[in-house]
């Protein structure tokens, strides 16, 4: 997905990307997390230790969005033309990421091989993680003009 790309009809923006790509993983992030507090309520008991775990998992998952985040915030500043198509908002890895991760937990979810306080503790520890990459594709977006390309992390 990389290269001079001609400009067509399904061209957006760079800074549209950012946008998309922020509404993409909000989405996503605030299902997954709401799957998660489903699963919550279905337990028949909550201690203080699954809420922390489910900050250890935002605290890793949250660590790496973050730095994927930056990713491609630079890979789409750095697009020399002014348009991309609009699914250039994520690169060929990060698509194949996303149907991995998407399937692995759709997988999960259904097969039963991982109880359901399992689901409760990681799904909202990842689904809050997603949303505030989200978030951070947001900020890039609204700060586009006052930012200088993301430092690597």
């Amino acid at each position: 997905m990389s290269g001079p790309v001609s400009p067509g009809p399904l061209a957006v923006k760079k800074r549209t990307l950012l946008a998309i790509a922020g509404c993409v993983w909000l989405v996503a992030g605030i299902n997954v997390a709401r799957l998660g507090a489903l699963a919550y309520r279905a337990l028949p008991r909550v201690t203080w230790l699954h809420p922390l775990l489910s900050l250890v998992v935002f605290g890793l998952f949250g660590r790496m969005f973050f730095r994927m985040s930056q990713k491609h915030f630079r890979r789409i500043r750095s697009y020399p033309e002014p348009t991309r198509p609009f699914w250039h908002f994520f690169d060929r890895k990060a698509y194949l990421i996303m149907a991995v991760m998407m399937g692995g937990g759709i997988g999960l979810r259904y097969s039963g091989l991982v109880p359901e306080v399992f689901i409760a503790v990681f799904y909202t520890g990842l689904g809050c993680a997603l949303a505030l990459a989200g978030l951070f594709f947001w900020r890039a977006f609204f700060r586009w003009d006052r930012e200088t390309p993301a430092p690597a992390v």
